[in-house]
């Protein structure tokens, strides 16, 4: 396995796989790609369609990424927090993207803090590293489980089950 350099994420970018849509040469990383928030839910309520929102000290809350991944069968994606926001409290606990995967990604975090923290759209929220595999898997993410396959906005529930 290897990780992606920022010239393998721009030429593949270019082919139109890792980042299908709304990509952002400003979020390239020499490393990864910072994924942005596009909508923002706090708990249990709907999805909030202000440009900014504060999070409130204790709350859990959701994001989507403005980005849409199209992951070919021989790279997955690993995500991490931008450190920006975990000096100011947010906790988080993230998985792999899995190879062949395709849609836009809800992530979800924890205002540990004891103020409330703001949060708007188009900030840059986490970074995605992506990891080529040794070879193509068998079945991607879509043949496997493909729960949340092609999720176009914020989802907290599994698209086929």
């Amino acid at each position: 396995m290897c990780i992606l350099s920022d010239g393998d994420i721009t030429a593949m970018t270019g082919s139109g796989l890792l980042i299908a849509e709304n990509y952002d040469a400003a979020s390239l990383t020499p490393n990864g790609y910072d994924l942005r928030i596009s909508a923002i839910q706090i708990g249990d309520e709907d999805s909030l369609p202000a440009e900014e929102v504060q999070i409130p000290a204790g709350r859990w809350f959701a994001i989507s990424t403005m980005e849409k991944l199209k992951l070919p069968g021989n790279v997955t994606g690993q995500l991490w927090i931008r450190s920006t926001y975990a000096r100011k409290g947010i906790i988080a606990s993230f998985g792999k993207v899995d190879a062949g995967f395709v849609g836009v990604l809800t992530l979800t975090g924890f205002n540990a803090s004891s103020r409330a923290l703001s949060l708007a759209k188009g900030t840059r929220f986490v970074q995605i590293v992506f990891e080529k595999m040794c070879s193509s898997s068998e079945n991607g993410y879509g043949e496997r489980s493909g729960n949340y396959q092609g999720q176009d906005r914020l989802t907290l529930e599994p698209l086929r089950k």
